[in-house]
């Protein structure tokens, strides 16, 4: 085989094995305390599953940070904004 044969065969081996890159996700709950520190471990889907893995140990779970900060900038762009003139003092 030549060399740049087999370069070329070298390289379609490299890029067949690249996957698409994985996309970083915020979920919703946090196991915290204990070991854990703030925010803690938030790898949690729901709540009853956070909870069941804090069983037994001195750990709680709450709303993952990141994912509270998102809900409350979604809400504060969903209200309408009153301008100057339309407030009554």
């Amino acid at each position: 085989m030549t060399r740049p044969g087999a370069v070329l065969i070298a390289a379609a081996t490299i890029f067949s094995f690249a996957g698409a890159p994985a996309h970083a996700r915020d979920f919703p709950y946090c196991l915290q305390g204990g070991d854990w520190g703030y925010p803690g471990n938030c790898q949690f889907d729901s709540y009853e599953q956070c909870m069941a893995t804090a069983s037994g140990t001195r750990a709680g779970c709450d709303i993952n940070p990141v994912e509270a900060f998102r809900r409350q900038q979604e809400q504060q762009q969903s209200r309408p904004r009153l301008s100057p003139r339309s407030r009554r003092y």
